[in-house]
């Protein structure tokens, strides 16, 4: 045998080895985010564990008194059920699709949030009026606003790529329609919600090119008219004075109150917790601990360890979000890239805010944790978030494996 009958058997051998290494390469590049789907899937199913543990007490108080001990579990089950039904249908839209109707939904949404302030319309709880019910479930439409902004945002900024780096034409515009998504929220009122959109809105503009120096004079005027609402409303000042004391025995049992128990829930859990179902302070003395004070049961129940679980869960998902949006962006799909970040902004965000409530960085606002506080119109707009974000990921791999989306 000479050398080149040789050569020729070693080639016929390696040549579909090297194709089949290639084929299982592209198999592996047409499949999703797995490891994507599977942070979100911990998120849903640790939150309803503990909104399960931290509301199975709430029908020994006469406000819940004619619920059974498992309602909000078997709700927050539906809710997690109709969230994941609603993400397999909207993975199945293109990224293009979504662009196109963008302002149209973010217009049908602002006529929701205004119908919301209308009397016989909107639902009332607790002196804010958030809710459009439906007998069966209640919509909140500024959840809608949030997933809507980030597509608004991400087009307005597309279509104004050539004036980003003016003020006139390229913020404007957008300035308007945050005023009357603000001046809508502040009438509900839901302060927490406007910050979560005007810090989606201003990311999105930031990372899309405008201008630097106008970014940060606007966004310090922003903070000078966050800080004169606070200041002009006395209910938001007290506030304020008890989130920066809130062991002051006035505050603790006024303003305070839910602040300084939630302080305690955190230090009874330490670095192991006192177990699943082991919370005292679900037990009546925290308001609210199965939505916005929901990371305080977990840090009494599942301590630090838990605690930190949960927060490199969230850090990942954001991370994966700008990964998604950064590999878009290099293949010049700007929109794209823009969803997938803004998706990123607003769950980084809105988590900071929660966690920074719970552990008293922040002042106190009614603001869900993503994924796992209980709540119909988080979880299920939530859920089509990250089908969403993986829609983007999903066609990203399906361009670079040369295929047509």
């Amino acid at each position: 045998m000479n050398f080149q009958s040789v050569k020729r058997f070693f080639g016929e051998v390696i040549r579909p080895q090297e194709s089949r290494a290639g084929t299982a390469k592209n198999a592996r590049m047409m499949k999703i985010d797995q490891y994507l789907i599977f942070a979100v899937l911990a998120l849903l199913f640790l939150g309803l564990t503990m909104v399960y543990s931290a509301s199975i007490a709430l029908p020994d108080s006469p406000k819940y008194a004619n619920y059974m001990n498992e309602h909000f579990f078997i709700r927050q089950s539906i809710f997690i059920a109709l969230g994941l039904f609603a993400g397999l249908m909207v993975f199945r839209i293109r990224v293009d699709t979504w662009q196109k109707y963008a302002p149209i939904l973010f217009l049908i949404t602002l006529v929701l949030l205004v119908l919301v302030l209308i009397p016989g319309i909107g639902k009332g709880v607790n002196g804010a009026r958030r809710w459009l019910s439906f007998r069966v479930f209640n919509l909140q439409p500024s959840e809608l606003m949030k997933l809507f902004i980030v597509m608004y945002a991400a087009d307005y900024t597309v279509r104004k790529q050539n004036f980003m780096h003016k003020l006139t034409k390229g913020f404007f515009p957008m300035a308007l329609a945050l005023g009357l998504i603000g001046l809508l929220l502040l009438l509900e009122p839901d302060l927490g919600a406007l910050g979560v959109i005007i810090c989606i809105a201003m990311g999105i503009l930031f990372l899309g090119g405008f201008n630097g120096i106008w970014f940060g004079g606007i966004a310090a005027t922003l903070v000078g008219i966050f800080s004169m609402v606070i200041i002009m409303s006395p209910w938001r000042r007290e506030r304020i004075f008890a989130y920066l004391n809130p062991w002051d025995e006035a505050n603790a049992l006024g303003k305070g109150y839910q602040l300084s128990h939630s302080l305690i829930a955190f230090g009874r859990g330490e670095i192991f917790g006192v177990g699943l179902g082991g919370s005292v302070e679900k037990l009546h003395y925290l308001p609210e601990a199965h939505t916005d004070f929901l990371m305080a049961v977990v840090g009494e129940e599942l301590g630090f360890v838990g605690v930190v679980a949960v927060v490199a869960i969230f850090y990942w998902i954001v991370k994966r979000a700008f990964e998604i949006g950064r590999q878009s962006i290099a293949m010049d799909r700007i929109f794209a890239g823009l969803l997938a970040q803004g998706i990123g902004i607003w769950i980084g965000v809105q988590t900071f805010i929660n966690m920074g409530v719970n552990l008293g960085l922040l002042p106190t606002k009614g603001l869900t944790l993503p994924l796992m506080s209980y709540g119909g119109s988080g979880i299920v707009i939530n859920c089509m978030a990250m089908a969403i974000l993986l829609r983007v990921d999903y066609e990203n791999r399906k361009i670079m494996r040369g295929g047509r989306i």
